[in-house]
């Protein structure tokens, strides 16, 4: 079912029926043709964005989250990226927020990344925690020293989260996919680490 707090349609479609009701109530009640009527539409349909652009949902939350993480590797921000990390972060390839971050920065502070393209596949979200499987379509930088070798490359990942106070943190992240072909952190990690 639709959730009222992450889409607007369902109370659009609520104002709709409204609206139509108001119609028909008027022409089998002339003498109730007041304007006030018409206003019951016009606020079910302003609450329904109103709800959706104040009320976020841990669904929208953890969204936010992945794509701000994308975003801070697309402009090799490892401070911002830390930010969105968990104090216990671990994967199979990084035992510790520490280690992560300093893999990060080893790799990141050259001109890799023009642009990254998000694409959620699933989205499974608890009360504390979440998992996500998606995709980033990296488009590299023509000026870095990838650019020559490859253009563009094709990422899967599923990631967990946990929340942590409001916040939604990454508490794993696996390396699921590389263009399409099944790899690890560990398949990575036998060839020097290297992504690219």
């Amino acid at each position: 079912m639709t959730n009222i707090f992450e889409q607007p349609w369902l109370l659009l479609i609520v104002a709709g029926v409204v609206f139509l009701g108001v119609a028909f109530f008027r022409d089998l009640l002339p003498a109730r043709r007041g304007w006030l009527f018409w206003l019951l539409p016009v606020v079910i349909a302003i609450l329904a964005f109103a709800i959706d652009f104040f009320v976020q949902t841990d669904r929208e939350k953890v969204e936010k989250v992945i794509a701000r993480g994308v975003k801070a590797a697309e402009r090799e921000d490892v401070d911002a990226a830390g930010r969105l990390v968990a104090n216990d972060y671990h994967d199979t390839f990084n035992e510790s927020k520490e280690v992560f971050l300093a893999r990060l920065r080893m790799y990141l502070p050259r001109p890799v990344i023009e642009k990254n393209i998000l694409k959620i596949i699933s989205l499974k979200v608890d009360s504390t925690k979440a998992v996500a499987v998606f995709t980033v379509r990296v488009l590299f930088d023509p000026q870095g020293p990838v650019y020559e070798y490859r253009k563009i490359m094709f990422l899967k990942f599923e990631a967990q989260l946990v929340k942590q106070g409001n916040s939604w943190l990454f508490n794993e992240v696996e390396l699921l996919e590389v263009d399409m072909l099944p790899v690890d952190w560990k398949n990575l990690q036998s060839v020097g680490g290297e992504l690219f």
